[in-house]
Protein backbone atom coordinates (compact mmCIF):
# COMPACT_ATOMS: atom_id res chain seq x y z
CA UNK A 1 0.00 0.00 0.00
CA UNK A 2 1.67 3.25 -1.08
CA UNK A 3 0.89 6.62 0.59
CA UNK A 4 -1.71 7.73 -1.60
CA UNK A 5 -4.04 4.76 -1.04
CA UNK A 6 -3.13 4.56 2.68
CA UNK A 7 -4.50 8.26 2.68
CA UNK A 8 -7.80 7.23 0.75
CA UNK A 9 -8.00 4.89 3.17
CA UNK A 10 -8.29 6.61 6.05
CA UNK A 11 -10.34 9.29 3.88
CA UNK A 12 -12.86 6.84 3.37
CA UNK A 13 -13.05 5.14 7.05
CA UNK A 14 -13.17 2.16 7.92
CA UNK A 15 -15.66 2.53 10.62
CA UNK A 16 -18.61 5.03 10.84
CA UNK A 17 -19.19 7.79 13.56
CA UNK A 18 -21.95 9.33 13.59
CA UNK A 19 -21.57 12.77 13.52
CA UNK A 20 -24.39 13.75 15.42
CA UNK A 21 -22.84 11.43 18.49
CA UNK A 22 -19.34 14.16 18.51
CA UNK A 23 -22.06 16.89 18.13
CA UNK A 24 -23.77 16.46 21.54
CA UNK A 25 -21.94 13.80 23.40
CA UNK A 26 -20.51 16.63 26.01
CA UNK A 27 -24.66 17.59 26.50
CA UNK A 28 -25.20 13.53 27.01
CA UNK A 29 -22.96 13.66 29.60
CA UNK A 30 -19.92 11.48 28.43
CA UNK A 31 -16.62 12.58 28.79
CA UNK A 32 -13.80 12.39 25.83
CA UNK A 33 -12.66 9.11 27.54
CA UNK A 34 -16.18 7.80 27.49
CA UNK A 35 -16.73 8.72 24.31
CA UNK A 36 -13.80 6.95 22.79
CA UNK A 37 -14.13 4.21 25.13
CA UNK A 38 -17.48 3.74 23.06
CA UNK A 39 -16.29 4.46 19.65
CA UNK A 40 -13.51 1.87 20.22
CA UNK A 41 -16.42 -0.50 21.38
CA UNK A 42 -18.15 0.14 18.34
CA UNK A 43 -15.22 -0.38 16.37
CA UNK A 44 -14.41 -4.27 17.72
CA UNK A 45 -18.11 -5.01 17.05
CA UNK A 46 -18.42 -3.53 13.46
CA UNK A 47 -15.38 -6.03 12.70
CA UNK A 48 -16.26 -9.18 14.51
CA UNK A 49 -15.32 -8.79 18.10
CA UNK A 50 -18.97 -8.18 19.99
CA UNK A 51 -17.35 -8.66 23.84
CA UNK A 52 -13.81 -7.13 23.42
CA UNK A 53 -12.29 -7.34 26.66
CA UNK A 54 -10.92 -4.42 28.73
CA UNK A 55 -7.23 -5.30 27.98
CA UNK A 56 -7.80 -5.28 24.37
CA UNK A 57 -9.85 -1.64 24.87
CA UNK A 58 -7.01 -0.05 26.65
CA UNK A 59 -4.43 -1.35 24.65
CA UNK A 60 -5.78 1.31 22.25
CA UNK A 61 -6.23 4.05 24.26
CA UNK A 62 -3.71 6.07 26.56
CA UNK A 63 -5.60 4.12 29.93
CA UNK A 64 -4.84 0.92 31.85
CA UNK A 65 -7.12 -2.14 31.70
CA UNK A 66 -8.14 -1.32 35.67
CA UNK A 67 -9.10 2.01 34.42
CA UNK A 68 -10.75 0.80 31.36
CA UNK A 69 -12.75 -1.67 33.47
CA UNK A 70 -13.90 1.47 35.63
CA UNK A 71 -15.03 3.64 33.02
CA UNK A 72 -17.03 0.21 31.32
CA UNK A 73 -18.58 -0.08 34.31
CA UNK A 74 -19.48 3.44 34.72
CA UNK A 75 -20.86 3.64 31.36
CA UNK A 76 -22.99 0.97 31.97
CA UNK A 77 -24.27 2.60 35.64
CA UNK A 78 -25.14 5.34 33.83
CA UNK A 79 -26.89 3.92 30.60
CA UNK A 80 -24.94 4.76 27.98
CA UNK A 81 -23.61 0.90 27.12
CA UNK A 82 -25.22 -2.79 28.35
CA UNK A 83 -24.43 -6.90 28.10
CA UNK A 84 -26.76 -8.47 26.27
CA UNK A 85 -26.23 -11.86 26.03
CA UNK A 86 -27.36 -14.70 23.34
CA UNK A 87 -27.36 -18.18 22.56
CA UNK A 88 -25.89 -20.45 19.95
CA UNK A 89 -25.73 -24.35 19.54
CA UNK A 90 -27.11 -24.46 23.46
CA UNK A 91 -24.06 -21.64 23.86
CA UNK A 92 -24.55 -19.12 25.38
CA UNK A 93 -22.57 -15.76 24.44
CA UNK A 94 -22.36 -11.81 25.89
CA UNK A 95 -21.72 -9.39 23.64
CA UNK A 96 -22.10 -5.44 24.27
CA UNK A 97 -24.88 -3.17 23.16
CA UNK A 98 -24.91 0.35 22.40
CA UNK A 99 -28.72 0.90 22.38
CA UNK A 100 -28.78 2.71 25.42
CA UNK A 101 -26.94 5.15 23.98
CA UNK A 102 -28.62 5.53 20.97
CA UNK A 103 -31.75 5.51 22.57
CA UNK A 104 -30.06 8.58 24.70
CA UNK A 105 -29.11 10.30 22.06
CA UNK A 106 -32.52 9.96 20.31
CA UNK A 107 -34.08 11.06 23.26
CA UNK A 108 -31.81 14.61 23.93
CA UNK A 109 -32.58 15.43 19.92
CA UNK A 110 -36.37 15.17 20.33
CA UNK A 111 -35.99 17.11 23.69
CA UNK A 112 -34.06 19.16 22.09
CA UNK A 113 -36.16 19.76 19.13
CA UNK A 114 -39.31 20.04 21.65
CA UNK A 115 -37.43 23.02 23.46
CA UNK A 116 -36.92 24.92 19.71
CA UNK A 117 -40.50 24.89 19.06
CA UNK A 118 -41.90 25.73 22.52
CA UNK A 119 -39.04 28.19 22.35
CA UNK A 120 -40.46 29.87 19.25
CA UNK A 121 -43.89 29.29 20.43
CA UNK A 122 -43.30 31.60 22.86
CA UNK A 123 -41.39 33.85 20.32
CA UNK A 124 -44.23 33.81 18.37
CA UNK A 125 -46.79 34.77 20.97
CA UNK A 126 -44.58 37.45 22.06
CA UNK A 127 -44.90 38.73 18.64
CA UNK A 128 -48.84 38.24 18.07
CA UNK A 129 -49.46 40.32 21.57
CA UNK A 130 -47.29 42.93 19.97
CA UNK A 131 -48.65 43.07 16.54
CA UNK A 132 -52.54 43.36 18.27
CA UNK A 133 -50.98 46.42 20.54
CA UNK A 134 -50.31 47.74 17.29
CA UNK A 135 -53.27 47.38 15.84
CA UNK A 136 -55.25 48.85 18.55
CA UNK A 137 -53.10 51.84 19.32
CA UNK A 138 -52.39 50.79 22.75
CA UNK A 139 -51.84 48.19 25.28
CA UNK A 140 -53.97 45.19 25.67
CA UNK A 141 -56.27 44.97 28.88
CA UNK A 142 -56.23 41.91 31.15
CA UNK A 143 -59.07 40.34 29.55
CA UNK A 144 -57.92 40.92 25.95
CA UNK A 145 -54.51 39.25 27.03
CA UNK A 146 -56.93 36.40 28.34
CA UNK A 147 -58.87 35.74 24.82
CA UNK A 148 -55.73 35.71 23.22
CA UNK A 149 -54.47 32.64 25.73
CA UNK A 150 -57.89 31.08 25.15
CA UNK A 151 -57.06 31.13 21.35
CA UNK A 152 -53.73 30.05 21.69
CA UNK A 153 -53.82 27.64 24.52
CA UNK A 154 -57.42 26.28 24.56
CA UNK A 155 -58.74 26.67 20.92
CA UNK A 156 -55.15 25.98 19.59
CA UNK A 157 -55.03 28.40 16.89
CA UNK A 158 -51.95 28.88 15.01
CA UNK A 159 -50.42 32.46 15.82
CA UNK A 160 -50.41 32.97 12.21
CA UNK A 161 -54.39 32.32 11.87
CA UNK A 162 -54.82 34.94 14.63
CA UNK A 163 -52.82 37.49 12.80
CA UNK A 164 -54.76 36.66 9.96
CA UNK A 165 -57.97 37.10 11.32
CA UNK A 166 -56.65 40.48 13.06
CA UNK A 167 -56.04 41.51 9.69
CA UNK A 168 -59.35 40.67 8.09
CA UNK A 169 -61.02 42.46 10.86
CA UNK A 170 -59.02 45.26 10.34
CA UNK A 171 -60.32 45.48 6.59
CA UNK A 172 -63.43 44.98 7.76
CA UNK A 173 -62.99 48.15 9.95
CA UNK A 174 -64.74 45.88 13.22
CA UNK A 175 -61.35 46.49 14.86
CA UNK A 176 -62.51 44.24 18.43
CA UNK A 177 -61.92 41.02 20.00
CA UNK A 178 -65.71 39.62 19.42
CA UNK A 179 -65.52 40.11 15.79
CA UNK A 180 -61.80 38.67 15.19
CA UNK A 181 -62.83 35.45 17.43
CA UNK A 182 -66.29 35.24 15.16
CA UNK A 183 -63.72 34.96 12.48
CA UNK A 184 -61.65 32.42 14.18
CA UNK A 185 -64.60 30.27 14.62
CA UNK A 186 -65.77 30.30 11.00
CA UNK A 187 -62.30 29.16 9.79
CA UNK A 188 -61.94 26.45 12.13
CA UNK A 189 -65.54 25.47 11.46
CA UNK A 190 -64.82 25.24 7.72
CA UNK A 191 -61.66 23.47 8.43
CA UNK A 192 -59.37 26.68 7.25
CA UNK A 193 -55.83 26.32 8.80
CA UNK A 194 -53.45 27.66 6.41
CA UNK A 195 -53.02 31.42 5.16
CA UNK A 196 -54.34 30.87 1.81
CA UNK A 197 -57.50 28.88 2.80
CA UNK A 198 -58.03 31.88 4.65
CA UNK A 199 -57.60 34.10 1.72
CA UNK A 200 -59.74 31.97 -0.23
CA UNK A 201 -62.67 31.76 2.41
CA UNK A 202 -62.20 35.97 3.33
CA UNK A 203 -62.80 36.47 -0.17
CA UNK A 204 -66.00 34.42 -0.76
CA UNK A 205 -67.53 35.73 1.95
CA UNK A 206 -66.80 39.22 1.48
CA UNK A 207 -68.10 38.03 -2.11
CA UNK A 208 -70.90 36.79 -0.45
CA UNK A 209 -71.55 39.31 1.72
CA UNK A 210 -71.82 41.90 -1.00
CA UNK A 211 -74.22 40.01 -3.05
CA UNK A 212 -76.28 39.66 0.60
CA UNK A 213 -76.72 43.48 1.36
CA UNK A 214 -73.53 43.43 3.46
CA UNK A 215 -74.85 41.78 6.59
CA UNK A 216 -72.18 40.29 8.29
CA UNK A 217 -74.27 39.24 11.58
CA UNK A 218 -76.10 37.11 10.62
CA UNK A 219 -73.55 33.54 10.24
CA UNK A 220 -75.31 30.72 11.44
CA UNK A 221 -74.17 28.41 14.64
CA UNK A 222 -71.84 31.13 16.26
CA UNK A 223 -71.84 30.28 19.84
CA UNK A 224 -69.59 32.25 22.32
CA UNK A 225 -66.67 29.82 23.89
CA UNK A 226 -64.25 32.76 24.95
CA UNK A 227 -65.39 34.65 27.73
CA UNK A 228 -66.16 38.68 26.67
CA UNK A 229 -67.44 41.45 28.83
CA UNK A 230 -69.69 44.79 28.28
CA UNK A 231 -66.43 47.11 27.60
CA UNK A 232 -65.90 44.79 23.82
CA UNK A 233 -69.49 45.51 22.84
CA UNK A 234 -69.50 47.40 19.86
Amino acid sequence: MNKEQFIDLQETGNISVPVILLNYYVKLGLNEQELILLLQVKKFKETGNQFPTPTELSEHMFISTGECTGILRNLIQKGFLMIEEHQHESILFEHYSLKPLWDKLYTFLINESNRKIQEQNKKEDESLYTVFENEFGRPLSPFECETLSIWIDQEDYDPVIIKAALREAVMSAKLNFRYIDRILFEWKKNGIRTIDQARTHSRKFRQHQGNQGNKPDQQEEYERKVPFYNWLEN
